[in-house]
């Protein structure tokens, strides 16, 4: 950690946000000291933690003086994660603002390589990097980036990323009434909203460690997608109705990638001899129409018929 001291980028401040993660929020912190490019300073919000381990070990980090990058504690009533982070970033000074979930880590380059793709860009409004997903699932997830016609079908960067603080104040930060997900999408559009020519940069490196678990709020959230997506359409109705091409293509295509890799496990399972689900076999005694779906139950129909 010692050969970090020195390196410390004055232009970048990092914001935490806690809830209740006791021991997550110390990894969350190393790993932002044994950066190779370490922030200016460590902004943490507690957003009204009650667990007593949670606090105590917050408490004991305001009385370490051995971290190589100062630490700074908040603690307000819970108002959820876009209050948390709209309440850190507003007490950073830096230009540069790299925002972190408690329960995530990040690599040691991730500072470095992230915010010099900022420096190289100037209309780049947010940048992050890949993430490699651990705890329940182990995986490497590739977030794409892009302008606003990519951000409109989905979200293309991870939460956590560097932001140009100019950015936040311009577009408003995160929209607090969302407590139910989809909030970082919902922050990104509006930031991307604030320049036709504003986009957002991904390093083609996994460089966060995302945590996995069944009961995060990231999960829970898809079961309000669709209620969800309605609000940040309506609310980003002036994007949609000038990139509406590119949005529905975007869920086409999508849609289109799920119907086509689902077909070709159902085909190699039977041509493996293998059984299939209950579902995939109701949806090809019944599949939609007008989507692909009869298509691809065609195809895979046809296979008794290659011999």
């Amino acid at each position: 950690m010692d050969k970090n001291r020195d390196c410390f980028g004055a232009d970048i401040e990092a914001v935490i946000t806690s809830f209740n993660q006791g021991t997550m929020i110390l990894e969350a912190v190393e790993s932002l000291c044994a950066q190779t490019l370490l922030p200016k300073k460590i902004i943490i919000v507690d957003d009204g933690s009650k667990e007593e381990n949670s606090i105590r070990i917050l408490k004991d980090m305001e009385k370490k003086a051995d971290l190589p990058v100062p630490v700074m504690i908040h603690y307000q009533e819970n108002r959820g994660v876009s209050s948390a982070r709209n309440t850190g970033i507003k007490k950073t000074l830096a230009p540069m603002v790299l925002v972190l979930d408690g329960d995530d880590k990040l690599e040691p380059e991730f500072t470095e390589y992230v915010s010099q793709l900022l420096r190289d860009n100037p209309s780049m409004v947010a940048a992050s990097s890949r993430m490699h997903t651990f705890g329940i699932l182990d995986s490497i997830v590739c977030p794409a980036g892009g302008n606003i016609s990519s951000f409109l079908s989905r979200n293309c960067c991870p939460a956590t990323h560097i932001l140009r603080r100019e950015i936040f104040e311009q577009c408003g930060g995160y929209d607090e009434s969302m407590r139910s997900g989809f909030e970082d999408w919902d922050f990104f559009l509006s930031m991307i909203e604030t320049s036709p020519e504003a986009w957002i940069g991904i390093v083609d490196k996994p460089l966060i460690q995302y945590r996995t678990a069944p009961a995060s709020s990231n999960i829970k959230s898809m079961d309000k997608r669709l209620e969800i997506m309605r609000f940040m359409i309506e609310k980003h109705i002036s994007s949609y109705h000038d990139h509406l091409a590119d949005a529905l293509l975007g869920i086409e295509t999508i849609s289109n990638l799920r119907l086509y890799h689902w077909e070709n496990e159902v085909t190699h399972a039977i041509r493996s001899h293998q059984e299939i689900s209950r579902l995939s076999k109701e949806f090809l005694e019944s599949p939609t129409y007008g989507d692909g779906g009869m298509a691809s139950a065609v195809r895979i129909a046809s296979i008794g018929e290659e011999k």
